[in-house]
């Protein structure tokens, strides 16, 4: 099975025989990847069709919401603490960065640049919410909540203490070098305390 790009970072950098939790972790995709690798990977859902998915292809994953949840893990309890594509859905973004970085020695973060060119084109020129690769369904569908770019994430990672050791930045799986505020479709950091 072929990853996204930015799982497909993440799993690349993730030590094998690691303890690592997948928050949001989906379909499972990146947990399988990792197990596959010698991880001990556990995850957390709240859609309850894709827990069942994960728990059928033998993954441990629990239903939860981590905006509530992630306090009832331990400090430190995991190597890697992944947030794929969620931050932007998360309540309070902020608490969930300090969390991450709670339970987790290094943490990865990716989600969809809303500085994307295509994005703003579409909110200058058409005076709409757009619907790109990156943010493929209409406003009043999306579970996105925050409209977070590269600039505000490396804002509020300095605010929050946490060092960007490593970053990434793509345009549908292609990397992007350079203007990543302007040319990122999605982001992916790395981060640690």
């Amino acid at each position: 099975m072929s990853l996204r790009p930015d799982l497909a970072v993440i799993a690349r950098q993730i030590v094998p025989d690691s303890r690592v939790l997948d928050i949001g972790c989906g379909d499972g995709a990146l947990m399988l990847a990792l197990r596959d690798s010698g991880c001990d990977v556990r995850g957390i859902e709240i859609d309850p069709e894709s827990v069942e998915r994960c728990v059928s292809q033998g993954l441990s994953v629990v239903q939860g919401d981590a905006d509530r949840d992630l306090a009832d893990y331990p400090d430190k309890g995991f190597d890697y603490a992944v947030l794929s594509q969620t931050l932007q859905t998360a309540a309070r973004p902020d608490r969930m960065l300090d969390e991450l970085l709670r339970v987790g020695t290094r943490a990865f973060v990716s989600f969809p640049n809303f500085a994307h060119w295509r994005t703003r084109a579409a909110l200058l020129l058409q005076g709409r919410m757009p619907v790109t690769r990156s943010i493929p369904v209409s406003w009043y569908e999306t579970q996105n909540i925050h409209h977070v770019t590269v600039k505000d994430f490396r804002e509020l990672a300095r605010e929050k203490g946490a060092r960007i050791e490593r970053e990434w930045f793509f345009a549908g799986d292609r990397p992007v070098a350079g203007a990543a505020n302007w040319r990122a479709e999605f982001a992916v950091f790395e981060l640690s305390r």
